[in-house]
């Protein structure tokens, strides 16, 4: 697919399902430990404790299920042979397109938990002063596979330019 227009547009893909249960993972560390601590306040400081473990109980259960699918619904991509595309964030939206003549890195980042699940962050750092684009919770292969994409296609783009 070879388009000539790089105006900021909703990219098409999505990113990999299992990222859905990779982002309840990382709620359940920012919300178990706090309901861990509370439940134990709760033995020794009584019956308000208890009554904050149950409120954060419930937040915890809402957050689980809500923040997946909330992320699922908003996160997107797209890589095509003139430009990446990106689409994240919920309060604070940010959509980003790159142009491929402007791509100096194409790298693969996997932390541990994105390694559990089999997913990997590419990550394309440009000339711009907006900082990198970033996408996340791809495929592990599927990343790789860009990231040597991306840099063939930004090798030749920036071989053409000069």
């Amino acid at each position: 697919m070879n388009e000539t227009n790089i105006g900021l547009r909703p990219p098409r893909e999505y990113v990999d399902p299992r990222c859905r249960r990779w982002w309840a993972a990382q709620v359940a560390l920012w919300m178990v430990p706090p309901l861990i601590t509370l439940a134990v306040a709760a033995v020794f400081l009584g019956p308000w404790m208890i009554l904050a473990a149950l409120v954060w109980t419930v937040l915890t259960a809402v957050a689980l299920v809500a923040v997946p699918r909330v992320r699922w619904a908003i996160h997107r991509w797209e890589a095509t042979d003139v430009a990446i595309y990106s689409r994240s964030g919920l309060f604070w939206e940010e959509w980003r397109a790159a142009p491929l003549s402007r791509v100096q890195t194409v790298d693969k980042t996997r932390g541990p938990l994105q390694r559990q699940f089999g997913l990997a962050t590419v990550v394309v750092t440009t000339a711009s002063s907006k900082g990198a684009v970033r996408i996340s919770a791809l495929d592990a292969a599927l990343a790789e596979e860009m990231v040597d994409r991306l840099t063939l296609l930004a090798e030749d783009d920036q071989r053409d330019a000069t």
